[in-house]
């Protein structure tokens, strides 16, 4: 499976938020200027955020984004849905039924076992996703590279537009 860019975005943007002043909104071109990331795709990334409740958007000229909720109640999960959508990875076409030894009475969805180990093995992916927050990552960015905080605070404070 692969996600999209946006996923890494949007994640690496709520931690960035989270270091900064809660008071402060941070408007899209700045937060892909971090990254120099195209400013109107983040931008995206940051309104489907801001529509699952992760972020809260606030318009005008001292408008821009902020996070809605602290980071330790913001799962992966919740961000990799916001991003890519709550649909499964995998969907079983039921393509069994097309076989020789099909039938139009089974649903191939429950009785296949690729379909079955499927969406045991994207229940577990799903299920690491929920445990781990935004905070956790923080955290361990914290442990490992300390100075990122301060850095972070000091490169959007020397950019103020």
């Amino acid at each position: 499976m692969r996600m999209s860019e946006g996923v890494e975005w949007a994640m690496h943007s709520c931690i960035n938020l989270s270091w900064l002043d809660p008071d402060e909104a941070m408007t899209a071109a700045r937060l892909a200027a971090f990254y120099e990331l195209p400013p109107a795709y983040l931008n995206k990334q940051l309104q489907a955020l801001a529509r699952a409740g992760i972020l809260s958007s606030t318009p005008g000229p001292r408008g821009g984004f902020r996070l809605a909720r602290p980071l330790e109640r913001i799962t992966l999960l919740d961000v990799v849905t916001a991003i890519e959508g709550p649909g499964e990875a995998f969907r079983c076409e039921q393509v069994l039924r097309k076989g020789p030894v099909g039938r139009e009475d089974v649903d191939y969805r429950k009785a296949c076992f690729v379909s079955q180990a499927m969406r045991q093995a994207e229940s577990a992916y799903r299920k690491e996703l929920a445990a781990q927050t935004l905070a956790d990552v923080r955290a361990k960015v914290e442990r490992h590279i300390p100075d990122t905080p301060e850095v972070t605070r000091a490169w959007f404070a020397r950019r103020r537009s």
